[in-house]
């Protein structure tokens, strides 16, 4: 493997490429499949032996995910920035859900490397993608904490197969010869076993009977500079996330209607445009509303103004 790689000085945080949601299933020589992950993206950066965990919108992971950070500490280069995942297991599945409780009681965590945006005093960025992983195989130390991500390049249907009868998430299809690119491309395609998204908590509805702290949550995305309303999500919750969720939603009340369009819900409040939430559903209606949704986790690691309904395309 010859690479023509060029000296750059480090940077201090590469924003990820990400993935395009699509349908069009298909299977081609010039992609590699992986396995897609239910856990939290992370750029580990480490310059001059310091290390750094990253959410995708730049938020430090250090303190929450302390284990894998000492684990990256005992690199034998000093030098990289590493994209990847950090997952925590239900069984033989990745679970977003699962990882919620790390910092509540002890779980273990792991890091899957997928690709290698810089190395030594080299950038990789213009690297083909199957040269990157080959590179990153041979040159970071693995264990059981830091872990490498396999891709098969045939019978990628066998993969999403597998994935989907396993109750995963899916898979993602990568162009083998594509440039890593901090943006989101259709060189990397998502192929989802159900419909998962991340939508605003925009409101809340009062509890009925002997529920607790609220009945469901009010959920929306921007279309462009426009919130709009996604519906209500009424199932997904614990006794305890019901207890403890309603007490800040009730802090952060506001008498302003966070949305144009009208709601036909009695009981309703709205609250500041403060927490993102994953939701999994059937299907969109086509007034952009949601199917029997159902509440995942809290997430932490997109922003707001991003949260935006996932465009299907290959």
């Amino acid at each position: 493997m010859k690479l023509n790689l060029k000296s750059r000085s480090q940077p201090y945080f590469i924003a990820p490429q990400l993935a395009t949601l699509t349908e069009k299933y298909f299977y081609d020589k010039d992609w590699i499949y992986e396995e897609k992950f239910d856990g939290i993206r992370c750029i580990v950066v480490c310059k001059n032996g310091v290390v750094n965990l990253f959410s995708r919108n730049r938020n430090k992971l250090n303190k929450t995910y302390s284990e894998i950070l000492e684990a990256f500490k005992n690199q034998k280069k000093k030098n990289f920035i590493i994209d990847g995942e950090i997952v925590a297991f239900d069984g033989k599945i990745t679970s977003f859900s699962k990882l919620q409780q790390v910092k509540k009681e002890k779980i273990t965590t792991y890091f899957y490397a997928f690709d290698l945006l810089y190395f030594d005093k080299y950038d990789f960025k213009d690297q083909k993608l199957i040269d990157r992983k080959k590179f990153l195989r041979q040159n970071l130390k693995f264990s059981t904490k830091i872990r490498y991500t396999p891709h098969i390049i045939k019978n990628g249907e066998k993969l999403f197969k597998k994935a989907c009868s396993l109750g995963g998430e899916g898979i993602i299809a990568k162009k083998a010869a594509s440039k890593y690119v901090s943006k989101r491309t259709r060189d990397w395609l998502k192929f989802k076993c159900s419909n998962r998204q991340e939508f605003i908590i925009i409101g809340y509805t009062d509890p009925e009977k002997s529920r607790i702290g609220f009945g469901a949550l009010l959920i929306g995305f921007y279309d462009k500079t426009t919130l709009k309303f996604a519906g209500k999500v009424g199932t997904g919750y614990d006794f305890a996330f019901l207890k403890s969720f309603s007490q800040k939603l009730k802090k952060i009340e506001t008498s302003k209607k966070q949305i144009k369009e009208k709601i036909a819900l009695k009981n309703i409040h709205f609250v500041r445009l403060k927490y993102v939430a994953e939701i999994a559903f059937s299907e969109w209606t086509k007034d952009d509303k949601l199917r029997h949704p159902r509440f995942i986790a809290l997430r932490y690691d997109k922003p707001i103004k991003k949260v935006v309904k996932e465009k299907k395309g290959r």
